[in-house]
């Protein structure tokens, strides 16, 4: 159990780190500060909830790891976060959309894991559902706006539905792992959600006068098991560079 506990910690720490890191691209870039502060906050939230979870999966583990050991010097093989959320930036709607996919389904599975027999579980659920609340709110209405909008920023919105649908089946999947967690109760099957998580996006997409893609679509999976795209490598090159170039650095 020891070690299910370990992995889905893992898996969930590099989820928030990676999407964080991401977000975090968009400093110095954005349309106007006020979305560049907004992203930018939204980043930290997820690096805060990764940190968090890598803390407590390195007290679980107790190798004498930390958690800057387990975010800055693992191989992008041994990370496990959700193709989605490595994709690229691209251009706006497509971090929009990631960010809306995403957020729809975390402050259901969180708000979900508040109830874990786990008490720290519970506790970082707890702070994080509030969190992502405004995550989801702040990319629907993006989603929205730029889907109801221009036939420019239309285009752009459907471009990015079809380049990104097909990696949220992922979202829902249960691995040996989290079934074990599942069974004792510290955690809860993503696809007790998932019927929520769709009346969700269908809704947004109504306003956005977006359509959902072809349900025939396969969808992508790879990473829970360390099958990244090759963005991953060249975004860990970038968030590990100083730890690898001066260890010892703390977060």
């Amino acid at each position: 159990m020891q070690q299910a506990l370990f992995n889905t910690l893992i898996a969930w720490a590099d989820d928030q780190l990676v999407l964080g890191h991401r977000l975090s691209e968009w400093t110095g870039k954005a349309h106007a500060l006020e979305e560049e502060l907004a992203l930018a906050n939204m980043g930290l939230d997820l690096v805060g909830q990764a940190r968090n979870l890598y803390q407590y999966a390195a007290e679980v583990e107790g190798l004498g790891r930390d958690e800057d050991q387990l975010a800055y010097l693992r191989t992008e093989r041994e990370f496990r976060n959700l193709l989605l959320l490595e994709r690229p930036n691209t251009d706006f709607a497509h971090t929009v959309l990631r960010q809306f996919y995403y957020a729809a389904f975390m402050q259901r599975y969180w708000a979900a894991l508040t109830h874990s027999t786990d008490p720290q579980i519970a506790a970082i659920a707890a702070k994080a559902t509030v969190e992502m609340q405004y995550h989801r709110r702040h990319s629907a209405e993006w989603v929205v706006r730029l889907g109801d909008g221009t036939d420019e920023s239309a285009r752009r919105m459907a471009e990015a539905v079809d380049s990104l649908h097909r990696y949220t089946d992922e979202l829902f999947d249960c691995n040996a792992d989290l079934s074990a967690l599942v069974e004792a109760g510290v955690a809860v099957a993503p696809s007790t959600i998932r019927a929520d998580w769709q009346a969700d996006i269908e809704s947004v997409f109504t306003r956005a006068t977006l359509a959902l893609p072809d349900a025939d679509v396969p969808g992508q999976r790879g990473g829970r098991a360390g099958l990244h795209t090759e963005f991953l490598g060249f975004l860990l090159a970038e968030m590990q560079y100083l730890q690898r170039s001066h260890p010892g650095q703390t977060w």
